[in-house]
């Protein structure tokens, strides 16, 4: 290298060093009194983690005690927002900390200038969990749910391991009691008034949230409601049979599909009439082929998992004509293609714990749906946490609060969002997608809605957010399989 070029790369390090010099210091990490930084799974920010220890029984301060944890995803903004976001997963059973990937990009929008915090309700994930071991095989629930004994076999051998657990009195594992934790993660974070987003059973806990706690609300979004009077398994039921109804309907409404599928509900009738079936299918993950016999119920609870998502009930007329000839491995495919998502992330304990407690001992004595009759023997021997009768009751909204419900729900459909905003009065906005399946966060227009609704500087203009683009959401059509091959 020449004089010059020496010269040069000497110039070159010196403006370099003279920069270094002058340019003010990196920020100092953030921290957070108390909390400790953490990494969460699908997060790519850090995160902060904690816990406030609370009374397993609040009646005995002194005895058994547990830890509930939380997370929390801070702000992107130096100045953040002094109300923060709390999300509430579904279930029963549903672990917010595990979802942690899936929220912050839901609630992308408004983790800009609000922390969004995640609690692990008593029994769930972190939080003294109670969790019952999943079947190994993919093929294995099926086969519980083939044979119902089975699976409430499995279940009480559960429930004896489960309480025999320091924290394993079940009857200390309702909504109530977790509310009561959640406020107390409140206080631990100094939070004045939260805004509260609850999908699915996390509705119902952010409306008895609502209930204990109204001067802490500052919004609240209820997406897929499920208020504390609903009776959970036995309505299910006829929800479900509504939201098959409407594909069938779909289709014969369908110019193509009616084509196609031209005896589509006598199929469906005839497969239920000849129930139980033999059914030959192909394990996933092995290859290996296995014979299942699918009963009546077997047959509903196939049909069940698809109908949560409008794209995948699309594909249920083209599957039950291939069951309806005898051919099983679509039906099944769909329900598998649901459970995956769902599996390993819900406390079966927890599950079982809340809704013996609260829903089955409303549920009418003449219900005779098999869904219904299940948690009624599953829950013959669980032991049943006491509830309040103001536990059932709803009044008028503290604040304004935001329900979605989508038509083609088949577990918390519009009839429950709408009886709910009638008793929560003014303050409280029911928008229906009508071809939306369980869980409406998920839609790019719901996603805009519910941010502007929380971001609004006052109540009434967050009422009156513009929530038109639901109504312009299409039903999947219904799927055609490609020429030659099966569904």
């Amino acid at each position: 290298m020449g004089c010059r070029g020496l010269a040069m790369k000497r110039l070159a390090l010196l403006g370099a060093l003279a920069w270094a010099l002058a340019a003010p210091p990196a920020a100092a990490a953030e921290t957070r009194p108390g909390l400790t930084a953490c990494r969460l799974a699908g997060v790519e920010h850090e995160a902060f983690c904690g816990s406030v220890t609370r009374p397993l029984d609040p009646a005995r301060p002194d005895g058994v005690h547990i830890d509930v944890h939380f997370a929390v995803l801070p702000a992107l903004a130096r100045q953040r927002h002094p109300d923060p976001v709390f999300f509430f997963a579904g279930g029963p059973g549903q672990s917010a900390i595990a979802l942690a990937g899936s929220v912050a990009r839901l609630l992308a929008r408004l983790s800009n200038r609000r922390d969004v915090v995640l609690v692990d309700l008593r029994g769930n994930g972190r939080s003294a969990p109670l969790a019952c071991d999943e079947p190994g095989q993919p093929l294995a629930r099926l086969a519980e749910m083939a044979d119902p004994a089975l699976a409430l076999q499995r279940l009480s051998a559960c429930r004896q391991r489960l309480q025999r657990l320091p924290h394993g009195d079940l009857r200390h594992y309702t909504t109530a009691l977790a509310v009561q934790d959640v406020d107390a993660v409140r206080r631990s974070l100094a939070a004045g008034r939260i805004n509260i987003v609850g999908t699915s059973y996390g509705t119902r806990v952010a409306l008895d949230y609502m209930r204990q706690f109204p001067a802490a609300v500052r919004r609240a979004v209820l997406d897929g409601v499920v208020p504390p009077d609903m009776a959970l398994p036995q309505a299910a039921a006829a929800d479900q049979q509504a939201a098959l109804a409407a594909v069938f309907a779909a289709c014969g409404a369908e110019a193509g599909c009616r084509a196609r599928h031209p005896g589509l509900v006598a199929d469906w009738q005839r497969l239920l009439a000849g129930a139980p079936h033999a059914a030959t299918v192909r394990d996933p993950l092995t290859g290996v082929p296995q014979t299942l016999s699918l009963g009546r119920d077997a047959l509903l609870g196939l049909v069940r998992q698809p109908l949560y998502a409008p794209s995948l009930a699309a594909a249920l007329p083209a599957a039950i004509a291939e069951a309806a000839s005898g051919r099983f491995d679509p039906l099944i495919a769909l329900a598998q293609a649901v459970q995956p998502a769902r599996r390993g992330r819900v406390a079966v304990g927890l599950h079982y714990s809340v809704v013996c407690a609260e829903d089955v001992p409303r549920m009418a004595a003449d219900a005779g749906e098999a869904f219904a009759d299940t948690y009624r023997q599953a829950c013959a021997d669980w032991p049943r946490g006491e509830v309040v009768a103001d536990f059932y009751h709803l009044g008028p909204a503290p604040a304004a609060t935001l329900l979605l419900s989508g038509g083609a729900d088949p577990v918390t459909p519009p009839r429950h969002g709408e009886r709910v905003a009638r008793v929560l009065g003014p303050r409280a906005s029911h928008v229906v997608v009508a071809q939306g399946g369980h869980g409406l966060l998920a839609l790019p227009c719901l996603r805009d809605v519910v941010f502007r609704f929380i971001a609004a500087e006052d109540e009434a203009a967050a009422l009156t957010v513009d929530t038109g683009c639901a109504s312009q959401l299409p039903r999947p059509r219904a799927f055609v399989p490609p020429t030659g091959v099966a569904p």
